[in-house]
């Protein structure tokens, strides 16, 4: 999967972050111990139905709310400004995007004033914003802190069948990165793995994909979704704690060649992975000039060995791949 060629002329990138995901899953319980013991995230329970999640001063990061999916149903990306959604907007519709602009209860459940929304891939809502409303209360966490800022909450993951098409996407309409890439042998098949950055984040964004035949062997949109803490220690008793309460650990600690980051995997409840993060690269003004992208053999320099993948799994894995074959991916700005 080559990059399309992209100026470098000021755009949104720099101006775009993650800002929250959005979660629908009839576990509450499960999630709140979860997030809470376990994660040590602040889990406030503002209404019946919904937990929000905060790491920082957004009052909303990752929000779990009652329903069925049991996936992540939406994403939020913030912009900087007026002129920054401005500038997205436009270039969603020129490509035909239809974009719908939402507020009310529908804001208030993700923590912002307001939000404007589209069928993201996978037929993930992505939503843009620029205003989130403020944290109430001191922050409690079980962590020394959490890197976001003007970064961002993390990076998301994603297994696509489509990476060619929803890397042209992001590339126009976010003014997307190539990082650089990955080729990782799972279970027989060599995926092929790019990393977008959106602003000094070494990614925001991941697309995997399987050499040769196209499959998508996972049940949830996304693969991961990434929070980064502030040491090494909010990493090791993160993981010492959540192995404890006998959470599933998709890779324990490791660290990866190309971001370097020191991390662990685990499952949550409603079946993706959150991978509990220190110390991954930053690409600064200075390193952004001479950036160029490189591939490594190997998703990890060490560590990140499965704890919990058994043969059941790897068979579901398999048929899921090859199910998947026969259905057509949705990729936006693309048509049918």
């Amino acid at each position: 999967m080559k990059p399309e060629s992209v100026s470098v002329a000021t755009g949104l990138y720099g101006h775009i972050r993650l800002g929250y995901v959005l979660v629908e899953s009839s576990m509450l319980d499960a999630w709140q111990r979860f997030a809470a013991e376990g994660l040590g995230l602040h889990v406030d329970t503002p209404q019946a139905g919904v937990l929000a999640l905060r790491v920082d001063e957004h009052q909303r990061r990752l929000v779990v709310h009652r329903g069925s999916a049991e996936d992540v149903t939406a994403v939020g990306w913030q912009l900087d400004d007026e002129a920054m959604l401005g500038l997205a907007l436009t270039r969603l519709r020129t490509a035909g995007v239809a974009v719908r602009e939402q507020s009310g209860e529908a804001a208030a459940l993700r923590g912002v004033e307001r939000f404007w929304s589209f069928e993201g891939p996978k037929h993930m809502a992505f939503e843009l914003f620029t205003q989130p409303l403020p944290g109430i209360g001191p922050l409690q966490t079980k962590a020394s802190g959490f890197v976001t800022g003007s970064a961002g909450m993390g990076h998301l993951a994603i297994t696509t069948r489509e990476p060619e098409a929803l890397l042209a996407f992001l590339q126009r309409a976010f003014d997307a990165r190539v990082s650089d890439f990955i080729e990782e042998r799972v279970n027989g098949v060599v995926m092929d793995i790019t990393f977008l950055r959106l602003n000094e984040r070494h990614h925001s964004l991941a697309l995997a994909a399987t050499r040769g035949r196209r499959m998508d062997p996972l049940r949830n949109r996304i693969h991961h979704l990434n929070l980064q803490v502030a040491s090494f220690d909010d990493v090791v008793s993160a993981y010492r704690r959540l192995r404890e309460m006998g959470y599933a650990m998709a890779n324990g600690i490791g660290q990866h060649p190309n971001d370097r980051e020191l991390s662990f995997y685990v499952t949550t409840p409603s079946g993706f992975a959150i991978e509990f993060g220190w110390n991954p690269l930053v690409v600064t003004e200075e390193a952004e000039a001479g950036w160029q992208p490189s591939t490594y053999q190997g998703i990890s320099l060490w560590g990140h060995f499965p704890e919990s993948l058994t043969l059941a799994m790897k068979l579901g894995q398999v048929a899921r791949g090859l199910a998947s074959i026969a259905r057509k991916e949705y990729t936006p700005g693309v048509a049918a």
